[in-house]
């Protein structure tokens, strides 16, 4: 018979099994709206935007518009319960660090740390010292530049630069699975990979099915203003094309 947990025999601050992290929470935490299974105690779960209107910390703590609009503040005494759909959960501590996370991936971090909005859309970072907890697709692996990545297969890098995006004409050009992929507006990672250089780590998840990230539709229609009314119809009927091969 499994195991029957309790606020007593729950672990603080660590892995209950691969796929649930409990949080041994005492004053505030910030956490990805839908991570929180359960929880024992008092607590109070307050959107981002609402609590940062009252309290100045937590604006100065948090600096993504773009995300902001996805994440509470966790507030009281107790035990959180935190998952993600049955993937992976890992904790990592930050020691005066500077790490930059797919941002769909991070599930909840301490007040402790800042987090940024990435210049690479889809990402955010993470800066100082303190404690997070991200999901993946499957185990991490850790590596070190140099190293090309696939998109969908990277989870975050910290302590190095920010990749350049490295596109393999060869791959476009004489692959006939290529080509027609390009010509559907699709990218592989054999066609296009994040290149980075220089010293730090970077994280891999173990699987190149990424989750879906609302954010970025919010990120592209907030470009979509700089297009020209030529470029928003063509844009369209490509998204429709694609749309329409994809169902």
């Amino acid at each position: 018979m499994p195991t029957t947990l309790n606020v007593q025999s729950l672990p603080d601050d660590d892995n209950v099994n691969p796929y649930v992290f409990c949080i041994a929470l005492n004053g505030e935490w910030f956490m990805s709206k839908g991570a929180m299974l359960a929880y024992y105690g008092n607590v109070q779960f307050d959107a981002v935007t609402e609590y940062s209107s009252v309290q100045a910390w937590v604006a100065a703590k948090f600096s993504s518009p773009v995300y902001v609009q996805d994440w509470v503040v966790a507030r009281g005494h107790g035990k959180v319960l935190i998952g993600d759909r049955g993937f992976d959960l890992n904790a990592y501590d930050l020691d005066d660090g500077n790490l930059t996370i797919k941002a769909n991936n991070l599930c909840a971090f301490s007040p402790a740390l800042e987090l940024k909005q990435s210049i690479v859309p889809g990402f955010v970072t993470l800066i100082g010292t303190g404690k997070f907890i991200a999901s993946s697709n499957g185990p991490v692996i850790f590596v070190e530049p140099p190293f090309r990545a696939d998109p969908d297969a990277l989870l975050g890098w910290a302590d190095c630069p920010s990749p350049s995006v490295h596109h393999d004409a060869q791959w476009m050009t004489q692959s006939m699975l290529g080509a027609l992929s390009g010509a559907l507006g699709r990218a592989s990672g054999e066609e296009r990979q994040y290149d980075f250089t220089g010293t730090g780590t970077i994280l891999l998840q173990s699987s190149e099915v990424a989750r879906e990230d609302p954010a970025v539709l919010r990120l592209v229609e907030s470009q979509t203003q700089l297009l020209t009314n030529a470029q928003a119809g063509s844009l369209g009927q490509r998204l429709v094309a694609r749309a329409q091969q994809q169902s």
